[in-house]
């Protein structure tokens, strides 16, 4: 997934920890399969190939993945968009070649087909079909979580009490450690990504942070994000950094990216009309903005 996978589990001995971590590896190695752009075979492709074209008939994993990202994109406004694919490398290409940025105009015009209202879905033949051509999905804003939190579900069947599995800092914890004691986890500092700003306890929840440190360019001594807003196609500005807690790490995944789009105050007043929903939010000058009932250490 082009991500580092760090997987911890509490076990009686050594072998039976390795075994374990080997379920959770080839369980989201599974995943990748199924959703990655970058294999022409897979189900994700496919999709995306016959977008205008015809519906593609797809699992049904997949098709309640695409189902549950329209849901999240209804509630979001179409902050969180997953077909946000047409723009992706032909607009924004986050790497040292970039050195400008493209024109208002021309981001916009190609923004027209990122619509989730255009991926119509079949659920009698589990297929789904881009109407338009030219439209792509992709999972990027919420694959790490899918993965995190199926991988999580595994070891829970086979019987791990506790662990964690972390996706590049989106991450599902469960149980306790050895010691009785929940699981700490430290929210990145956005301006010294390997330090943490605050710690949180946590146990049964999912944790994932959207940053403008992961992935940017710096133009004419600005930062631009990678994370662009799929009405205009231009990269948010204003927020350094959206940390999302769940109960599961799919949606704290999918939450984190919308909420950076949608800026402080919807954000936080959409993060606070759901149930089971924590935020934490730092802008530009560094300073913080939580949900409710959230207390930093």
């Amino acid at each position: 997934m082009g991500n580092n996978f760090t997987i911890t589990v509490v076990a009686e001995n050594q072998k039976t920890a390795n075994e374990n971590i080997h379920l959770a590896i080839e369980e989201i190695r599974r995943i990748e399969k199924l959703l990655t752009t970058y294999k022409a075979d897979s189900q994700t492709n496919l999709i995306n190939q016959n977008a205008g074209i015809a519906p593609v008939k797809v699992d049904p994993e997949v098709f309640n993945l695409i189902e549950r990202c329209i849901g999240i994109s209804r509630i979001t406004q179409g902050a969180f968009d997953i077909s946000y694919g047409s723009i992706d490398k032909s607009l924004w290409n986050f790497d040292k070649s970039m050195t400008q940025l493209p024109d208002p105009e021309t981001a916009l015009k190609m923004v027209h087909l990122i619509n989730y209202h255009n991926i119509i879905l079949d659920k009698e033949n589990t297929s789904v079909f881009l109407k338009e051509k030219g439209m792509r999905i992709g999972f990027g804003g919420i694959g790490k979580g899918y993965a995190a939190e199926m991988a999580k579900q595994v070891l829970i069947k086979h019987n791990v009490q506790s662990g964690i599995i972390n996706a590049s800092g989106d991450l599902s914890a469960w149980g306790l450690q050895p010691d009785g004691k929940k699981w700490t986890i430290g929210v990145a500092n956005p301006d010294a990504p390997n330090a943490a700003f605050s710690y949180m306890e946590i146990s049964n929840k999912a944790v994932a942070t959207s940053g403008n440190y992961e992935k940017f360019v710096t133009i004419k001594g600005k930062k631009y994000s990678h994370t662009i807003d799929p009405k205009t196609g231009l990269p948010i500005t204003g927020i350094k950094s959206v940390t999302i807690m769940a109960s599961n790490a799919e949606f704290a995944d999918a939450m984190a990216t919308p909420i950076a789009v949608m800026g402080i105050k919807a954000g936080l007043f959409l993060i606070d009309q759901i149930p089971d929903l924590y935020c934490i939010i730092i802008d530009d000058n560094n300073k913080i903005y939580t949900s409710k009932n959230i207390n930093l250490k």
